[in-house]
């Protein structure tokens, strides 16, 4: 990649996206590279009442809003892994696993990623009652016994947003207090369904395949108790909020870190490197949320702005012309997702602004494809399913529709192993079934999958390594990928597209995305209590969001 944009911006949290506002506002040729999803951890936030002049609004909302402002200002937004950096130069480099970019400026603003807490038990039973989302896993707790762990704003908001599921959750706090606003520690203390016991700590965490007992320590009585759970709950949840570790350990050689892996700034966010900023979570601060966040990324941005043009001048470098407005039809992982807007049904997203998205999107399709659903019309899914993928299906000339209720078409049921309803299965421009399918509505984040699977087949798809395409294609074993999701979880849909990339290119291998909450038998067949989750040949399990890499690892 020969161009050298003003200014690179690496993370889209809340953070990045300020930064990317007002570098696009500032005229900056600037992107954004994201290796996830947009939004960062606000996207795991319900409930969201402390961002001044919005009084209600949920995370994803605000972020989704962030992401379009940020876009309206012409700002490029990719999806990529960076694997090392380049800050010795004028010209600032970044290693991705889809390419080098090169930058006059670099805002760091990769956030922090939940700390866990190191008892016996914790690894053992993450995702079998061990979390740390609770939109993604509340759901899977309804009517048990909830720990929160933690005594902080997120541990007092995310006890909250558990009582619409828990029969009853208990904070955990070694705090004396909780150190939180007293407004949001008060509306804990007084809620119903929660007991708070402060100055205690977990100890340990047991159970056989699902989490059972745990026992708990008054860290000044010095005091045990242990909760086990009842015969006819089996199991109960412990949630984990106990702050964030900063995603700094790949800078470690490139800027300066403190001793707890913080990137320390003056106050116009600047490190000690020249043309290298730091901005939200990953700073050494007092106060960690969205609207310091934001005052961070504006402030770094600002700064870049006066950097870049005196590198210019310096170097007599006339300006390029200014960011021009990004094509609606450009395709990459983090555009899907304007299709999402928290859907839960095909009314809500195939509205006219929605379909306009979509046909953007479908214009860059370069060979057809075919979506088959198998309908079984006792199961009121299915039917929606098929009334989904048909009005899909009216977007574009290149897709094509067949559906057929269950047991009319024998054959195809066989080769798509229809075996659970609701399903869909995509199918290739020779009608060849690509290993891809859908079981469950593909609305809420799993938009932004069912859209990419269909770019990926029948577009010119997204860029990917060529020793990782190489690595897929070697796989010789048959393999089934089931991957368990809830459509609330924002992690879920990278590792649906992820599986479902190898099996577009490997015919030995089959992905199907499954909405766990169509399908209860397979939850307690396998356990899952967290999502996403991971099978494989249905022996095989494995939790938490997986890099294709890694998934490449499970099928070797």
């Amino acid at each position: 990649m020969d161009k050298i944009y003003d200014l690179l911006i690496i993370g889209s949290g809340s953070a990045g996206l300020s930064a990317g506002i007002y570098a696009g506002r500032a005229k900056l040729n600037t992107l954004i590279i994201e290796k996830e999803q947009v939004g960062g951890q606000a996207m795991t936030t319900n409930e969201l009442v402390n961002y001044p002049g919005i009084r209600h609004t949920t995370g994803p909302k605000l972020m989704e809003d962030m992401r379009l402002h940020a876009l309206d200002f012409g700002v490029e937004i990719v999806s990529g892994e960076i694997e090392r950096v380049d800050f010795s130069e004028d010209v600032k480099l970044l290693y991705t696993n889809q390419g080098v970019y090169k930058g006059r400026a670099v805002i760091i603003a990769t956030g922090a990623t939940p700390r866990k807490l190191g008892f016996p038990g914790e690894e053992e039973f993450t995702g079998r009652g061990v979390a740390y989302c609770s939109t993604c896993d509340g759901e899977f707790f309804e009517g048990l016994d909830v720990f929160v762990i933690g005594a902080g704003f997120a541990a007092a908001e995310e006890a909250i947003f558990l009582t619409r599921f828990a029969k009853k959750v208990t904070v955990i706090a070694r705090e004396p207090e909780f150190t939180c606003a007293k407004t949001i520690a008060d509306s804990v203390l007084s809620h119903p369904k929660i007991e708070v016991k402060f100055n205690t700590e977990i100890v340990e965490a047991r159970g056989k395949e699902m989490l059972t007992s745990a026992t708990f320590i008054n860290n000044i009585t010095k005091e045990t108790f242990e909760y086990h759970a009842s015969e006819e709950d089996q199991t109960f949840g412990i949630f984990i909020f106990v702050g964030y570790s900063p995603a700094t350990a790949l800078f470690k050689e490139h800027v300066e870190l403190d001793e707890d892996g913080y990137i320390p700034t003056n106050e116009n966010m600047e490190t000690n490197i020249p043309g290298v900023y730091a901005a939200g979570d990953l700073r050494p601060k007092s106060l960690r949320q969205i609207v310091t966040a934001v005052a961070d990324g504006a402030i770094a941005a600002t700064d870049a702005e006066k950097y870049v043009s005196a590198q210019k001048e310096r170097l007599g470098i006339t300006d390029e012309a200014p960011p021009t407005m990004p094509k609606k039809n450009s395709v990459n992982q983090n555009d899907a997702v304007a299709t999402q807007k928290e859907i839960t049904s095909p009314n809500d997203f195939l509205s006219d602004a929605i379909k306009e998205q979509l046909k953007g999107i479908f214009t860059k399709l370069e060979k057809n494809i075919t979506l088959v659903s198998i309908v079984d019309l006792n199961n009121p899914k299915s039917i929606e399913l098929r009334d989904f993928i048909v009005n899909i299906g009216k977007l574009s000339d290149r897709i094509f529709i067949e559906t057929y209720t269950k047991d009319e078409n024998p054959p195809m049921e066989k080769v798509i192993k229809a075996d659970k309803f609701p399903i869909v299965a995509l199918f290739d421009e020779n009608k060849q079934y690509s290993g891809v399918k859908f079981h469950g509505i593909p609305g809420g984040h799993e938009l932004n999958s069912f859209v990419l699977a269909i770019y990926n087949l029948a577009g010119p798809g997204q860029g990917m390594d060529p020793e990782i395409i190489e690595k897929i294609k070697n796989l010789r074993k048959p393999s089934n990928i089931k991957i368990c999701v809830s459509l609330s979880c924002h992690l879920c849909p990278d590792v649906v597209v992820a599986a479902q990339r190898i099996a577009m290119l490997n015919p030995n291998i089959e992905a199907e995305m499954i909405d766990i909450s169509l399908f209860p038998q397979l939850k307690k067949q396998f356990k899952i209590m967290s999502v996403p989750a991971i099978v494989v040949n249905d022996k095989e399990i494995y939790f938490g969001a997986k890099k294709i890499e890694e998934i490449i690892e499970f099928l070797v």
